[in-house]
């Protein structure tokens, strides 16, 4: 088979009507996916799904970049992409000419996640097998494979990735047949948007707890007097004995980060999220000194595996939120992962936006199979939007996620959802 052709689609959904996903750097979000669809030249074939999350306004760019990048991947020989998909991936994200506008960030970078995490779609409904199975039935050889390890070897090399998963190997079986029974512990981030009310945020946190949940986050990064104020109402509904996580996407400069967490230290929070911009590898290890034991957790907008190279060298976080469309894909998500492990810092998925939880609930799920040293301090982010838009929605129960079954990467949307949210003219923007 051959890969006849790649559509695009400019995907939003009218979030803003309701604040949700709203916090203290996007007050007014339109949940948007730059949407691609892989076809192959076998008309029996399944086509590969795949897209990068956006919240609205650059969301046609992202598309319009999908469509600069498909050349380097229509005509292509399937087999032999999947025969090297490691090669493949380097081949989309570093080409030579459209690598001068990334590289290997920003909206280019996004594209290529979108086209490679759809192909990871197609080979997975081909192999018959949810993308997590398929990752998990690989050897710790052809994991290895797939990354690509320039820029990584001060950190992590070849062979001490193979010494990683090959230790793991063995427990495989026993850790797929746990989280069959138990689960991905999940956290949950729909209770606390900024632009919720007060009563809002009561309602949330009580269905959630209903729900199982036992891990809270709430957004901050608002003025000092509101973020203490709404941190005393979540702790006054979710209790003492439950975990507060608080995010405040990147507000903050690094002084004002330590004040601001230095006042909410008494709400006992877990972690702070995105206290400081994403790049600012330093400054994120001089807030993480500062309000230890707090942790300082991040990744959501690292644009790449060289950000969390250095925010793990550098003892900068204390959880690695990886993205599964802000990084290059599957393959470039792998290299975090192991990065993550050689580092011993758990991985904590960043899941806020439309079709992030239908994404990582594999990734987070091959983490804790075959990479992760162990279950401690691994949590998933659930945000209870838009899954009823998707042909296989998460499952989430009691607080976690159950482990997906439908063959594939779990983004592809219905088409009816699909044509009703095109931008501008579908039915929910008219």
């Amino acid at each position: 088979m051959k890969i006849r052709s790649i559509e695009t689609f400019d995907v939003r959904f009218p979030t803003s009507r309701t604040l949700a996903g709203s916090d203290a750097m996007h007050p007014d979000p339109d949940y948007s996916a730059a949407y691609a669809v892989v076809r192959v030249d076998d008309a029996a074939a399944p086509s590969g799904h795949g897209l990068a999350f956006t919240i609205g306004r650059g969301n046609e760019i992202v598309v319009a970049a999908i469509a600069a990048l498909s050349p380097l991947v229509v005509g292509r020989d399937l087999d032999a992409i999947f025969a090297d998909m490691g090669r493949f991936s380097r081949s989309v994200t570093q080409d030579g000419q459209l690598r001068w506008i990334g590289p290997e960030k920003g909206v280019i970078h996004l594209a290529a996640a979108a086209i490679l995490n759809a192909l990871w779609d197609l080979r997975a409904k081909l192999a018959g097998m949810p993308l997590w199975r398929l990752l998990a039935s690989m050897t710790p050889e052809q994991i290895v494979s797939l990354i690509d390890f320039r820029y990584l070897t001060d950190a992590l090399t070849p062979a001490e990735a193979l010494a990683i998963l090959r230790e793991r190997a063995a427990g495989r079986a026993a850790r797929i047949e746990q989280l069959s029974s138990d689960g991905l512990a999940a956290y949950v981030t729909s209770a606390g948007w900024m632009g919720y009310s007060d009563e809002t945020v009561v309602e949330r946190c009580a269905d959630a707890l209903a729900r199982g949940f036992t891990r809270f986050k709430m957004k901050v990064g608002g003025p000092a007097e509101l973020d203490v104020a709404r941190a005393r109402l979540v702790r006054s509904r979710i209790g003492r004995d439950r975990i507060l996580m608080m995010d405040a996407n990147q507000i903050w400069d690094v002084p004002e980060a330590i004040e601001r967490m230095r006042l909410l230290a008494e709400f006992d929070p877990y972690w702070i999220e995105e206290p400081t911009s994403p790049d600012d590898v330093l400054g994120h290890q001089a807030i993480a000194r500062a309000i230890a034991p707090i942790r300082v957790a991040t990744g959501e907008m690292a644009q790449n595996r060289v950000i969390f190279k250095q925010l793990l060298q550098a003892g900068a976080i204390g959880a690695a939120q990886i993205d599964a469309c802000r990084l290059g894909g599957v393959n470039e998500v792998l290299a975090v992962l192991l990065l993550a492990a050689k580092f011993d810092v758990p991985v904590c998925p960043h899941a806020g936006g439309v079709g992030l939880c239908e994404y990582v609930q594999h990734l987070a799920a091959f983490d804790q199979i075959a990479v992760a040293p162990g279950l401690e301090g691994r949590f998933t982010e659930y945000a209870d939007h838009l899954h009823e838009h998707f042909v296989h929605p998460v499952v989430v129960e009691g607080g976690a996620y159950r482990l997906p079954t439908a063959a594939g990467y779990g983004v592809e949307m219905r088409a009816a959802s699909l044509r009703a949210h095109l931008f501008p003219g579908g039915d929910a923007w008219r």
